[in-house]
């Protein structure tokens, strides 16, 4: 118990109240002036229950869960997604005026006195029955280019990683805010009682350390109850900090002791009625049975070798994307609501093309396996996989322009993502660039309305899945959003 917060709620007047009277009026009034606090429904309160705050979807869900590959620091389009053959006629000259158009430039690019067009030095071909272009160095997404919907117009206006990266997980760029696995958590809750709704995997580069931070912020619940935060797997030591019994200390100990805690837990959330010391008893309950269930979840040697190959040759050191990916598909299949990999390292402002062959060769092969993985076991139709990062890069190059080098800056007004499985219409591509990649000029999809999509092949309005705070309804998307119709399935 943190003293100065039992302090602070001995002032409000819901204690003077309690402290001053008796009797079941006074938890009447308690009640309608905290609602909060009696976990009443509508209110978000978990008290030790795994469901979520809808009864029932809001209509019937297309997909169970979700497994969001995120690859942080941003992927170049430009060198993967969009291709633009004509683009090699304009190799060295400067970017149109006309097409860059008064765009805010970061720091890294504001001084720079010329804006030579960067074609990617990477040859393109069609993959899949629909022809999609994509980069030679997505040889194994482009053997499951049949199962997913490639969006090339995502647009955001952040320009810079830590508001970009905050607005696509939370819906804002300022931080503070719930972040899209917690919004699940809350409105959904878990199909499994030993693990949590919400669990995230990080990774970094094979060749190089990924240089861009990754805060728990971006995982964290925001303004929702604390038990809809995400919780890290670690890939050294224990997956989770303090999940292991001391010395000396076994499981017939560990139950007696959580026993007397969560009885002094329930005697303070009477005396106090603050909603957090729930989901502290939940959270108890939680890491017990997580004692168990992780050290399953962990244990590859039951995967077979075959299983072990697709993922790739990375998928038995720990740590790596493809381990996570593997990991990504044993949480799916048990129940956990939404999986998150970060894949750090995607900042490629020098040295483009020998840093993004390395990214694609940790987290191509992965990526395509567990779309196989899911859609051979029987899981890829109720699991939405949804892979992308926060903007993507210029096609000026960042620093100097040789013949087989150059670099690439942030760039927010276009970029790609890919979806599949639960509830996505297959082999489809949404949106169109201008010749230079820099512009939408078909089917703009905005983060928020990526994120609609999302929580809608879950059964989500995204409209109508809200939290009051300070006065106000929030929501995931914000006030704006729209479906992203030509995906769906």
């Amino acid at each position: 118990m943190d003293p100065r917060r039992e302090y602070e709620l001995l002032m409000t007047r819901r204690q003077l109240f309690g402290r001053t009277a008796t009797g079941i009026g006074t938890a009447a009034l308690a009640s309608l002036m905290a609602p909060d606090a009696f976990g009443e429904p509508g209110t978000g309160q978990v008290k030790g229950s795994y469901n979520g705050i809808l009864k029932q979807p809001h209509f019937p869900a297309k997909a169970k869960r979700v497994i969001y590959l995120f690859q942080s620091g941003a992927p170049s389009h430009i060198d993967l997604f969009d291709y633009k053959p004509q683009l090699q006629t304009h190799r060295g000259i400067e970017l149109p005026e006309s097409i860059r158009n008064g765009q805010r430039l970061t720091g890294m690019t504001s001084s720079q006195k010329s804006f030579p067009v960067a074609p990617s030095i990477f040859k393109f071909r069609q993959v899949g029955k629909n022809g999609t272009w994509l980069s030679e160095l997505l040889p194994h997404t482009g053997g499951v280019a049949d199962e997913i919907s490639l969006i090339k117009s995502m647009h955001t206006e952040a320009i810079n990683h830590d508001p970009a990266i905050t607005f696509i997980q939370t819906g804002s760029q300022q931080p503070g805010r719930p972040s899209i696995g917690a919004w699940m958590s809350y409105g959904l809750g878990s199909e499994n009682s030993d693990l949590p709704a919400y669990i995230v995997l990080i990774s970094n580069p094979a060749s190089h350390r990924g240089d861009q931070p990754l805060f728990g912020r971006l995982w964290g619940s925001g303004f929702l109850p604390s038990v809809h935060q995400g919780v890290k797997l670690r890939s050294t030591g224990d997956p989770v900090l303090y999940l292991g019994n001391p010395p000396g200390i076994d499981s017939a100990s560990r139950r007696r002791m959580l026993d007397s805690v969560a009885s002094l837990n329930h005697m303070a959330e009477q005396e106090f009625g603050d909603p957090e010391i729930n989901t502290r008893i939940s959270q108890y309950e939680m890491a017990f049975r997580m004692q168990t269930s992780v050290p399953d979840l962990m244990d590859l040697s039951k995967e077979s070798q075959a299983t072990m190959d697709m993922y790739g040759p990375e998928a038995k050191k720990p740590g790596t994307f493809a381990a996570n990916c593997l990991l990504a598909r044993r949480l799916a299949e048990r129940g956990v609501r939404f999986v998150q990999l970060f894949h750090r390292g995607w900042d490629q402002h020098g040295n483009l093309p020998q840093q993004i062959r390395e990214q694609c060769s940790d987290t191509d092969q992965p990526s395509a396996a567990l779309i196989k993985d899911l859609k051979q076991r029987g899981m890829l139709d109720d699991t939405l996989v949804v892979w992308g990062g926060e903007f993507g890069r210029t096609v000026y190059s960042q620093g100097t322009l040789t013949q087989d080098n150059y670099g690439r800056d942030h760039h927010g007004r276009a970029f790609a993502v890919w979806m599949a499985g639960g509830g996505i219409k297959p082999g489809v591509v949404v949106g169109e660039t201008d010749d230079f990649c820099y512009n939408i000029t078909r089917d703009p999809v905005h983060i928020h309305d990526l994120g609609a999509t999302i929580l809608n092949r879950l059964g989500i309005d995204h409209t109508r899945l809200t939290y009051r705070y300070q006065g106000r309804d929030y929501r995931l998307t914000d006030v704006a959003g729209e479906l992203v119709k030509q995906v769906l399935a």
